[in-house]
């Protein structure tokens, strides 16, 4: 990767992640940037914890200076804003008076960047030749399942998926999320080599710290319809937390390593 590409590319993170705290903080200069209404704090603070999981899936990549990495990035990229363009195009076409949301433009621009880096990023060199674990493989073959159940219901507009109140279109929106997050797991099983598995645990871990504190206080004022949904997904962001940071920083086999080996086509 050129250095300017290189410095492109931290750019966007570091807009991904001024994207993320303002959502967090609910700044009405990023929140008004989401297309839906009635959206309440929650939902902005899983809108954030998107942004930080691209964010920290995107740096892993770049720290590693491992550009092959960032093809799952990408797949993620298109498999998440190739539906959701179709949807806010769909749902803006249907009120003749309503304007195309400056989302779309986004999601537009995302898909065509996606569709770019993938093919780029794929004809790059590995560097890290190191190979899943085993048991991490099986553990994103998990991730992929749940990912693609627990979408599959939002895009379905299933209620109480979530463990607290969105509104119809958003929790559709949310769903491609989860399908395409289940797109990167997958790519990581089908291609398990250890460069195509920590851009996937960086991204779920910012995304676990994000929402962990916030999900936990939904136990005050859960009902008896969403306590089953808030159960799983705290358990989720706890185990899946836990195993990011023990194959990340911890385990001596995965863990990130310096000086960057010398690359393998």
């Amino acid at each position: 990767m050129n250095r300017y590409f290189r410095l492109f590319m931290l750019f966007m993170c570091a807009v991904q992640a001024v994207m993320g705290v303002g959502f967090f903080l609910g700044v009405p200069a990023v929140t008004q940037l989401w297309p839906f209404s009635y959206t309440n704090q929650m939902s902005y603070i899983f809108i954030s914890s998107i942004f930080a999981a691209a964010a920290a899936s995107t740096l892993w990549c770049l720290l590693k200076q491992d550009d092959r990495a960032l093809a799952g990035v990408a797949l993620d990229y298109v498999a998440i804003f190739i539906p959701v363009s179709i949807y806010l195009f769909q749902t803006s076409s249907a009120s003749a008076n309503r304007p195309l949301p400056p989302f779309l433009i986004v999601t537009g621009m995302s898909v065509i960047f996606g569709f770019g880096l993938f093919l780029w990023a794929r004809r790059q060199p590995i560097y890290d030749t190191r190979p899943m674990p085993h048991m991490l493989r099986w553990i994103f073959a998990f991730f992929v399942i749940a990912l693609i159940i627990a979408g599959g219901r939002m895009v379905l507009k299933e209620p109480n998926v979530l463990p607290w109140t969105s509104t119809a279109a958003a929790t559709v929106v949310y769903g491609w999320m989860f399908l395409g997050a289940a797109f990167y797991f997958l790519y990581g099983v089908l291609f398990p080599g250890w460069y195509n598995a920590g851009g996937q645990l960086a991204g779920f871990l910012a995304y676990d710290l994000v929402l962990i504190v916030p999900v936990l206080g939904l136990y005050q004022n859960a009902t008896e319809a969403r306590l089953p949904s808030l159960i799983i997904y705290t358990l989720v962001l706890i185990i899946s937390g836990l195993l990011a940071i023990y194959y990340l920083f911890i385990n001596p086999a995965t863990r990130m390593r310096w000086p960057r080996p010398a690359p393998v086509n």
